[in-house]
């Protein structure tokens, strides 16, 4: 189960009637530095956040033998860190539950596999309003999105602040919108076949809407090398749900009823 196919739905952005013009710009020479972003972030949707998300996802992958195949997936995230991933019927018990810092393969309801493993979208999305601003830049590091350096640009025609690093082996990059303080996009390098050089996962987030405090973004293009791999649209979207904590764990797959 690698991250290209394993995403999380939703992130963030959105209009940004937000603070006015002179109030946003004290903000933005405040902001000098990756950990300053990750705060500003924070800080921006404290306490306004949902807590619980869930979707429908239509997932469209273009295949290697240059043919698409189209899925509908089920998906329940808690924040931080946790997230449950449906794939196709449910009655075949096939999917992925992200939690505890790792990710668990399921098959046929089972845990077919466990490997350490964070979801970094879930990361870069959501999880940094859920978290202190210095938990989420430990992770980060871990990561290997930090440490880095800060620069502004624009995406999408609006202006943008991106973090950009050279660790563990490969660049990366997170882009933040500058007036909504949310995740637009991200860069990560990804294994190539044996020899080949790494090649790279350009994840994009678009047509955001606002849910309760928060954004969810409604649709991810996941691109390799320029071109789309995998497109993701959510439909049915729920946040501030009650989840039972038994939905993420592996063990429970089954047993456990969803809302």
């Amino acid at each position: 189960m690698n991250r290209t196919r394993i995403t999380l739905a939703a992130a963030v952005l959105a209009l940004s009637a937000c603070a006015p013009a002179a109030v946003r710009s004290v903000a933005a020479q405040q902001i000098s530095t990756p950990e300053a972003l990750l705060r500003a972030m924070h800080d921006r949707y404290a306490g306004k956040w949902y807590s619980t998300l869930s979707f429908t996802q239509k997932t469209t992958r273009h295949l290697p033998n240059d043919s698409v195949r189209v899925d509908t997936w089920r998906e329940w995230g808690a924040m931080p860190g946790r997230l449950r991933i449906e794939m196709g019927d449910a009655a075949a018990g096939n999917g992925a539950i992200y939690a505890n810092d790792s990710v668990y393969g399921i098959r046929g309801g089972n845990v077919a596999v466990r490997r350490a493993q964070r979801n970094s979208l879930m990361v870069l999305g959501f999880d940094v309003y859920a978290l202190a601003p210095e938990r989420s830049a430990e992770i980060l590091r871990e990561e290997g999105f930090l440490p880095g350096t800060l620069r502004r640009d624009t995406w999408q025609g609006r202006p943008a602040y991106v973090v950009s690093s050279d660790n563990n082996g490969g660049h990366r990059e997170f882009w933040i919108d500058a007036g909504t303080m949310l995740y637009v996009r991200s860069l990560e390098p990804v294994p190539g076949p044996a020899g080949a050089p790494a090649r790279v996962m350009d994840v994009r987030f678009e047509n955001y809407k606002p849910y309760a405090g928060g954004f969810v973004a409604e649709r991810v293009d996941i691109q390799m090398d320029g071109k789309t791999m995998q497109m993701e649209e959510y439909s049915d979207v729920k946040v501030n749900q009650t989840f039972s904590p038994d939905l993420f764990a592996p063990e429970k797959w089954s047993t456990t009823p969803k809302p």
